[in-house]
């Protein structure tokens, strides 16, 4: 304290006056939160990147960013009919132009219609328009399989991600022995963690099952919860289906099992369903939890509280930028769903293009729509590519000694086992890094391969791993593969 009031005196005296915000007087919270995703090796890839263009000399011509799940970024074209509304949308003179469609021209109209002064650019009612909700109620349905879904329960909002992050928000309480905790799988994604970090709420991990292709267990999640209920109050339960990023796919029977858990020990249901589209490896389906639970009949269906979110980010879409989702709640108290208005109306509403771009991700053109054609085509196309790098990368990474990777079933990521050297750990340990940060820092420096160390998603002690994505295209994917495979076996080498 005597050196810090110095150092205020000091800096007086010199003519400066001290900081109000420093580092050490900011929220704890904030410096608690880690996000892997956009770390510090993601950081150094951008100065690679700017490095390469002052013509620095490097051991690669570009460094490929393979760390996040941005379809767009890594080359995949936008579907066709969602971004002609959008332009009609957002520049409504297109509207007299014979260059769109005129399904395209009545979907932009009836969007613009809903919109405040018939303008994108107007601000809608904090939940999200109206109409856009009911679309979003009817496409549940349609998921479902006639399960009624009402859109007083949907939530538009920027992102899954908003929307996980206020859900949690409401679940936060108590102190000490009697805070929130909340069961998250690892490995996770890291918005989970760093969500709960920020609003000091207790991480309660459960573990995925490497050796049975990351397949949830509800033992596992008895052995949690035990362990949590002696220093926190375990409120409530997340699953990401599918898995990112793990990329498997839950059985039906799985979400029953993880259903029953629930109820039985009271609670709270999150269910991560951004990736219902990715779907790839034979006999994998996606079940949503909504459309499970209301099969399992009562007591469930009537009681068990579940929040269950999408966005327009993944898929076939791969629309980031345009931060679209929901959430759609399900037997949560009324004065609670209230409350979580009242939170919502605090940032006003999510932002209304990816509000529309929402809405023709759920209500797609019909079979008799002229664009329905080229949409279909596109869609398929996306869907069955991806489908081809999800098996390209489990044959590669397999058939490479020290690396082993489960089948990606789904979603858009790999989560590949690497085997390191004890002299590798040994000087990662020297270096203050983590073992399978500094294998990733090595593979960007050498390779210009971008991965995310495993770390940064939790894993088993003594394993190590990295996050790759698969959606560059499939040449550069397949060449990716390769160097990377090459690079371990080359560091291998070097440490042993």
């Amino acid at each position: 304290m005597a050196s810090s009031t110095g150092d205020r005196s000091q800096a007086v005296r010199n003519g400066l006056r001290a900081k109000v915000l420093t580092l050490d007087g900011m929220n704890p919270r904030v410096r608690r939160v880690e996000y892997a995703v956009r770390g510090p090796i993601v950081q150094r890839a951008l100065e690679l990147e700017q490095e390469l263009r002052q013509g620095v000399k490097k051991p690669f011509t570009e460094v490929i960013r393979a760390n996040i799940g941005d379809a767009q970024a890594m080359g995949q074209r936008p579907i066709t009919f969602l971004r002609q509304v959008l332009a009609l949308c957002v520049n409504p003179d297109l509207l007299s132009s014979p260059n769109f469609p005129d399904d395209a021209k009545k979907r932009a109209e009836r969007i613009l219609q809903a919109c405040g002064g018939h303008s994108l650019g107007a601000y809608s009612v904090s939940s999200g328009i109206q109409l856009i909700r009911e679309d979003v109620a009817r496409y549940i349905e349609r998921r479902d399989g006639g399960i009624p879904a009402d859109p007083n329960n949907v939530f538009l909002s920027t992102g899954a991600s908003d929307a996980i992050v206020t859900v949690l928000k409401l679940l936060v309480a108590g102190e000490g022995h009697t805070r929130t905790g909340v069961l998250i799988p690892i490995p996770q994604y890291p918005l989970y963690s760093a969500t709960l970090a920020e609003l000091g709420a207790v991480q309660v991990d459960y573990y995925l099952d490497e050796e049975r292709a990351w397949a949830l267990d509800v033992a596992e999640l008895h052995r949690a919860l035990c362990q949590a209920r002696d220093h926190c109050r375990p409120r409530a339960l997340c699953v990401i289906n599918p898995g990112n990023p793990t990329g498997q796919v839950q059985t039906r029977e799985c979400i029953e099992a993880v259903i029953r858990f629930a109820f039985e020990e009271r609670l709270f249901l999150l269910a991560d369903e951004v990736y219902q589209d990715n779907v790839y490896a034979a006999g994998s389906q996606f079940h949503s939890f909504k459309k499970v639970l209301m099969e399992m009949g009562p007591p469930y269906a009537g009681q068990q509280e579940l929040a269950s979110f999408h966005s327009t980010s993944k898929g076939y879409m791969g629309e980031c930028g345009f931060r679209g989702g929901y959430v759609e709640v399900v037997n949560m108290d009324a004065a609670v769903q209230q409350q979580m208005l009242k939170l919502m109306s605090v940032r006003l509403c999510p932002p209304v293009p990816g509000q529309a771009l929402l809405d023709l991700v759920v209500s797609p053109p019909a079979p008799t729509d002229p664009s329905f054609a080229q949409f279909q085509a596109e869609k398929q196309a996306v869907l069955a590519e991806l489908a081809a790098k999800a098996k390209l990368t489990e044959q590669v990474f397999n058939e490479a000694p020290g690396i082993s990777c489960n089948p990606v079933q789904g979603a858009m990521y790999s989560f590949p086992r690497v085997q390191l050297p004890p002299r590798a750990v040994e000087r990662a340990q020297e270096l203050g890094l983590a073992p399978d940060m500094f294998f990733c820092l090595r593979l960007l420096e050498e390779t210009g391969i971008c991965v995310v160390p495993g770390s940064g998603f939790g894993q088993r002690e003594g394993t190590y791993h990295f996050r790759m994505t698969i959606l560059p295209p499939l040449e550069k994917l397949r060449l990716l593969l390769e160097k990377l495979s090459r690079f371990h076996a080359k560091f291998t080498l070097e440490y042993s």
